[in-house]
């Protein structure tokens, strides 16, 4: 029996262009790696909070990867113990020893002193990554005036600060590259999270106009939003929540990402530029593009949501 020629050759090709496209991303892969390892050799790294999960993954990727460390946090203890174990898991002579920085957003009178220490550490500065963040879920009412200031402090006021303080260091350099680790607030406000949502929109807003305001020095300034840092592995079950969407609006803990895979991203973006990374599962990125599309829908279901979860309380 003759076999179909068109048959034949799909037979015959169908393999050879999944061996194809799997072998183009492989290469894709060793590539970025290359990349990343010499992304921050020999840069300034300033990290504001290097002592949260994802600020000491960072910083030891970044620390192995032989960049000039600036650790920055709220506790000296905390940070010298923290150092010294980068330093005895790595080789002296290809390392670094980090420079240390107390840094409290909630404390905006200290940070032109912070400032001017973090420029004397080493004269200049390559990376500034901005991963502070104080978090609050609690309908508007019940928030207080102080409070609405402090989360503005932490995650607008003093983010903003430092970047104006350590530009004119990289505009004359006309080299440098800030990155903001965001949540997915910065472009989805969702019930009970009014002033931190308010918050992370201001601070998204601010890079978002300044990178097109300091492009013409050379300098890059990229955004990754992602739904929350998680302390579980990617492969973790356990800990899974459930897809539906008022699960992801209104649970204590909607999908995350883990430290190790917001490093990755944060590698890769300091690598190719990237201006903008949304680091979320497919419901909360079809939620962000209903908002901007389909807001009528979108405030719907935000109100449907609120009226579900108050229901499921009253059960």
């Amino acid at each position: 029996m003759d076999m179909d020629p068109v048959w034949t050759t799909t037979v015959v090709l169908v393999p050879f262009v999944v061996v194809l496209t799997a072998g183009v991303f492989y290469l894709y892969g060793v590539v970025i790696g290359l990349l990343s390892k010499t992304s921050v050799r020999n840069k300034v790294v300033v990290i504001t909070d290097s002592l949260s999960g994802l600020g000491k993954e960072c910083a030891g990727v970044f620390h192995r990867g032989g960049a000039r460390l600036i650790l920055c946090g709220k506790s000296w203890e905390k940070l010298e113990e923290f150092a010294d174990d980068l330093a005895n898991a790595s080789d002296p002579t290809v390392t670094f020893p980090p420079k240390l920085v107390l840094l409290d957003f909630g404390d905006m009178e200290s940070l032109p002193d912070v400032i001017e220490e973090i420029l004397e550490c080493y004269g200049c500065l390559d990376v500034l990554i901005l991963n502070s963040s104080m978090k609050l879920k609690a309908p508007a009412q019940t928030v207080s005036l102080q409070t609405d200031k402090l989360l503005m402090d932490n995650n607008y006021f003093g983010p903003a600060t430092l970047v104006k303080g350590v530009l004119p260091s990289m505009i004359s350099r006309r080299t440098g590259h800030l990155l903001l680790v965001n949540s997915i607030q910065g472009k989805l406000a969702i019930p009970f999270r009014t002033a931190y949502a308010a918050s992370k929109h201001a601070v998204q807003a601010f890079f978002d106009c300044l990178r097109a305001e300091v492009e013409e020095y050379g300098l890059s300034v990229s955004t990754i939003n992602h739904t929350f840092i998680s302390n579980s592995s990617p492969g973790d079950t356990e800990s899974t929540p459930s897809s539906s969407i008022f699960s992801f609006l209104y649970s204590q803990k909607p999908p995350g990402v883990s430290p190790d895979e917001a490093v990755t991203e944060i590698v890769k973006t300091l690598s190719n530029k990237r201006k903008e990374v949304l680091m979320a599962p497919s419901l909360p990125k079809a939620a962000v593009y209903a908002r901007s599309f389909f807001p009528n829908v979108f405030f719907s279901v935000m109100a449907a949501g609120v009226n579900h979860a108050a229901a499921s309380e009253n059960m």
